[in-house]
């Protein structure tokens, strides 16, 4: 395939995958939000504030291990559809379960619900099969900024989704999921639809026709299990600090005196922190490694932390500054350790071996939700953000140790 046609190609999979990645925001953002107020509600407990984030995020394990299977057999197109549509439909049943208070069906419908959250991280591959050699971080960061649009303005309607269901006779807490059911079924309509050629199956074509001699593959066969591990736990520990201190913040600031306005506010700031400067992140991958960018996730999440534990209660000025590193962080971890995997695996492997790490990045976010809990429970939110640096520590010298050891075998 020649290199005009192949930029032809992965321009159109970008804007169906950008637009499809600012629906996925605005369904992403109602379980941050609201999530764990009606825990909160329904269990009248602090303790089990963070269980629906828990039961999303094990929802969404299980859909990143069937997108992957799916992709490698059906392509992007249909792996990626089936999760938004699942998404929207458990979406749907949260709205159900919390205006009749009916707590099984609440988490059954969580639990669909995160399949939607899984694919909003999945798409984020969709672009990198068709990327041209070096550009495969820029198409990772061209993918989560998309998902800023709707990620960031889902919070900040919180007011007028409210109204919404008020006006339905709904809990008043159910708007934001309202909103969230109709973007995931849309975006999953959208990939169905236009997400042709499947760019999977475009991207076999391409290694199809590409040669490589047999000690170049054996090489990189070698180095794959050390590197996946590597980029794996550089994913798995941002995810898990950053759902465990943005899970318990909404409960943090309404302990504060403060309103559901105020909670959307600092998650919006967070959420931007996450998504906004993804693009930038892609770029900064390219130009000093990805190891590097490891590296300063580890050390912005640190920051986040430290804010965190110092700031007031009453101060959502500093709140969201500690929330937006922490979105920061997360997005430094999520694309350099994104790139670490695409760079360590062959492509036909590349689906299933994408869905196995993001099983794990949900199932370390389905902890950090439910464990969050029960530290501020049984101590407080300060000591939630000392745990969260103490583990940002050891992820530092972590990624530090093993960039040493990969510059002495070059």
């Amino acid at each position: 395939m020649e290199i005009k046609e192949r930029q032809k190609l992965y321009k159109k999979t970008m804007i169906v995958v950008v637009i499809s990645q600012m629906l996925g925001g605005l369904g992403l953002s109602a379980g941050i939000t609201v999530g764990a107020l009606i825990a909160k509600d329904l269990l009248g407990t602090d303790q089990m504030a963070g269980l629906p984030i828990a039961i999303f995020t094990l929802g969404s394990a299980l859909a990143a291990f069937l997108i992957g299977r799916v992709t490698k057999v059906k392509g992007r197109r249909v792996g990626l559809s089936f999760g938004y549509i699942i998404g929207g439909i458990g979406g749907i049943g949260v709205i159900y379960s919390t205006a009749s208070a009916n707590i099984p069906l609440l988490f059954i419908s969580l639990f669909l619900y995160g399949s939607g959250t899984a694919t909003n991280l999945f798409v984020r591959y969709a672009g990198t099969d068709i990327a041209l050699p070096g550009k495969s971080a820029q198409s990772v960061g061209i993918a989560m900024m998309a998902t800023t649009f709707g990620a960031i303005i889902g919070p900040n309607l919180s007011s007028t989704t409210s109204k919404l269901a008020d006006s339905l006779n709904l809990p008043i807490l159910t708007g934001q999921f309202i909103l969230a059911s109709f973007a995931f079924l849309f975006a999953g309509i959208i990939l169905l639809i236009f997400l042709k050629p499947d760019p999977f199956f475009v991207a076999k074509y391409i290694e199809k026709h590409t040669t490589i001699s047999v000690n170049e593959e054996q090489s990189v066969i070698q180095t794959n299990k050390k590197a996946i591990l590597f980029g794996g736990t550089v994913l798995v520990v941002s995810q898990l600090l950053m759902i465990g201190v943005m899970t318990m913040t909404p409960v943090h600031i309404q302990h504060g005196g403060h309103g559901l306005s105020a909670s959307g506010i600092v998650i919006a700031v967070h959420v931007a922190g996450m998504y906004l400067p993804s693009m930038l992140t892609g770029t900064l991958i390219e130009k000093f490694g990805a190891n590097r960018v490891a590296l300063l996730s580890g050390i912005t999440l640190l920051l986040a932390a430290i804010i965190g534990f110092v700031a007031p209660v009453n101060s959502i000025f500093l709140l969201s500054i500690a929330l937006f590193l922490l979105g920061l962080g997360w997005n430094f971890g999520l694309i350099s350790g994104t790139d670490i995997v695409i760079q360590a695996t062959n492509l036909n492997e590349r689906p299933a071996t994408q869905g196995k790490v993001d099983i794990f990045v949900a199932i370390s976010g389905a902890f950090g939700g439910y464990i969050s809990g029960v530290i501020v429970d049984s101590s407080s939110f300060g000591m939630l953000n000392v745990i969260a640096g103490i583990i940002s520590i050891i992820l530092i010298l972590v990624i530090w140790n093993f960039s040493r050891k990969l510059s002495k075998t070059k």
